[in-house]
């Protein structure tokens, strides 16, 4: 895969999230060489697809030509939604966090008891629940997961492991990934640590979270 420049990069943050808790990760992928873009959107009351639409107009307000991506946990899902939405989008890698591909056993369960179901809202109207666009063949989009069990899922229940608290291993495996690695993190974790930015700004750049020959 070829080397790309860095360039413009957005940002998606995850469920119940405003976009504050990527800062750390913004700051390291800044220092890669990145100018970054936090995404804030309604991540309850407004469901992927719709979040997805005003992500297409946010990005077309960057007015560039090249536009990469780092999504956490439900933004994966957003982006997902954007790119089955707007094949014209402008080209770029994407790194995908913790994102459950085909919905969440987590998100299931709470859906499925009506005295909780409102803490997810319209997050799973084609999103946290499941009937997801599918990783699209013509963009490099790599996914990183966490395999340190602790967070909401650990008391909810419906998690599979190994998971990274909130979301399983298997929930973030897809055959359309051009690149997959996982660390010892939780789901949030993953946002701070700095191992964690320096693989993702590699693959930004190369397309691959290890070097030739080399483990992450």
């Amino acid at each position: 895969m070829s080397e790309v420049a860095p360039g413009e990069l957005v940002l998606v943050h995850g469920i119940w999230m405003k976009g504050v808790e990527l800062v750390p990760l913004a700051s390291r992928l800044e220092a890669c060489g990145f100018r970054c873009h936090r995404f804030r959107y309604p991540s309850v009351a407004r469901s992927p697809r719709h979040n997805a639409a005003v992500l297409r107009r946010f990005v077309q307000s960057l007015g560039a030509d090249r536009v990469s991506f780092v999504a956490h946990s439900l933004g994966g899902i957003v982006l997902l939604h954007l790119f089955d939405q707007w094949a014209e989008a402008p080209p770029g890698r994407a790194v995908l966090m913790g994102c459950p591909l085909e919905g969440s056993g987590v998100a299931r369960r709470v859906a499925g008891r009506p005295w909780l179901r409102w803490t997810l809202g319209r997050s799973i109207d084609k999103g946290l629940i499941g009937n997801v666009p599918g990783v699209p063949s013509n963009r490099d989009i790599g996914m990183l997961a966490g395999t340190r069990s602790m967070g909401v899922g650990r008391l909810l229940g419906g998690l599979e492991c190994p998971s990274d608290g909130t979301v399983a291993l298997s929930e973030t495996r897809h055959p359309g990934l051009a690149d997959w690695v996982a660390f010892p993190v939780s789901h949030f974790e993953m946002l701070l640590n700095p191992a964690i930015a320096r693989v993702v700004c590699r693959f930004l750049r190369e397309g691959r979270f290890s070097a030739p020959g080399q483990g992450v």
